[in-house]
């Protein structure tokens, strides 16, 4: 199968290897058909990522396997690939991939790449983003038209601001937008201008829309203000994200937002719209505009008693930032019944839990399970609590010993320097 083909791009021959190999079993498309994607929507794809730092994503065994994520570039690479040294928030270093053409995206693909996850920053400017990114991410059994309609909200509190919002499909259950921004304030004021806008568009339609950062306080849709920290990053417009239908995350028109249907958007389908409609973000890098309104908005919150939220785990305690532990261990009974390496066999372990705990298991409510996806050191792994408000006290099971109980410490696995990939 490792019949190895070249491709050309960008003036260059980039080596394709396995070219055959399945990335996506049920639409059955080959690793090639995700590199000659890659190729007809260069022009669009190079947009959202030229010259910024990305994130290794590698599905090395196609879309149904677990990735793992490679800060640092590979040891061997070609001299034309770029790279740049970036300082996380855990005083750790790296040197990253930087891409500016389609041979360099090519060749990212080849190592398994199927998203495009950037920093919001550029390589010659690492502190001072260029991007502020809304993530909306809908809660169980939240539709597509609630998401919809908290976008539209969005657009409007951004043009409240003098900023111009980007629209596109997250190739999910969600939608992201993305404001360019002058390269004039820190990752902290970004990230407290997303949580002034979330908390905005919160106040607005509270019965649609939630800035709060503990799940078990979140309903409808959530605005994660927190994509917006330093070190984090989120698939970059069309790329094609790892689901079963190989879905792309589609930059539309806001006259699109309300009516349009994220499955139409795939690897099989995207190309001929990109070739029809061309890209509709094309004018985003020409409409940096400023933060000063969402930022005198902040602190209008924090005057009305709205200080700073909570920062993801991994972030050392900010100041002002409320203390970090969930409601639900303040108030609320919460156990945690699996953590596993695989999202499935966490999802086993639930079901094994309910099995022996049915009456308890009858009173949970949808909310009521919490599925986290957890950053190990190169990889994801899936924890699952249970939060037992609505079971009466007499039924709470206690916590008991996690099934699986998977530790993502125990061993760490440096990922090969040569893949099957």
């Amino acid at each position: 199968m490792n019949d190895a083909i070249a491709i050309e791009a960008a003036g260059r021959e980039v080596v394709i290897t396995n070219p055959h190999k399945i990335f996506f079993p049920r639409a059955g498309h080959t690793k090639l058909d995700l590199v000659n994607y890659y190729a007809a929507a260069a022009e669009g794809a190079l947009r959202g990522i030229n010259a910024r730092p990305i994130v290794l994503k590698r599905y090395v065994n196609g879309a149904d396997e677990e990735p793992f994520f490679q800060k640092r570039a590979p040891d061997k690479h070609p001299d034309w690939v770029e790279t740049v040294e970036l300082r996380f928030p855990s005083g750790r270093t790296a040197r990253e991939i930087v891409v500016r053409d389609a041979a360099q995206l090519l060749w990212i693909v080849n190592l398994g790449c199927i998203d495009l996850n950037p920093h919001p920053v550029r390589a010659d400017d690492l502190d001072h983003p260029d991007e502020l990114r809304v993530d909306l991410d809908p809660g169980p059994g939240v539709g597509w038209n609630d998401v919809t309609r908290v976008a539209l909200i969005v657009k409007d509190v951004l043009d409240d601001c003098g900023l111009r919002g980007w629209p596109k499909t997250s190739g999910s259950r969600g939608i992201h937008v993305n404001v360019r921004i002058e390269r004039r304030w820190s990752f902290d004021q970004v990230r407290r201008a997303a949580l002034a806008l979330a908390r905005e568009v919160e106040r607005r339609a509270p019965e649609l829309a939630t800035s709060k950062w503990w799940k078990e306080e979140r309903h409808g849709v959530f605005l994660d203000y927190n994509q917006n920290a330093k070190d984090r990053t989120v698939a970059s417009a069309w790329s094609v994200r790892p689901t079963t239908d190989a879905r792309v995350s589609m930059p539309l028109d806001w006259s699109e937002v309300a009516e349009c249907d994220p499955a139409a958007f795939t690897l099989a389908t995207a190309p001929a719209r990109f070739a029809e409609r061309g890209d509709a973000s094309a004018g985003i890098d020409d409409s940096a505009g400023s933060l000063d309104r969402l930022l005198e908005l902040s602190k209008e919150q924090e005057a009305a008693g709205l200080g700073d939220a909570p920062w993801p785990p991994n972030y050392k305690k900010q100041r002002g930032e409320p203390p970090r532990v969930a409601p639900s261990r303040q108030k609320q009974p919460l156990i945690t019944v699996a953590k596993a390496e695989r999202k499935e066999d966490a999802l086993a372990g639930l079901e094994r839990w309910k099995a022996r705990h049915p009456e308890a298991a009858a009173s949970l409510q949808v909310d009521d399970v919490l599925v986290d996806a957890m950053r190990g050191r190169s990889s994801t792994w899936t924890r699952i609590r249970l939060n037992l408000r609505h079971v009466p006290e007499g039924q709470r099971p206690s916590e008991e010993e996690r099934d699986p109980d998977y530790d993502p410490w125990r061993r760490v696995r440096a990922p090969k320097t040569r893949s099957s990939s």
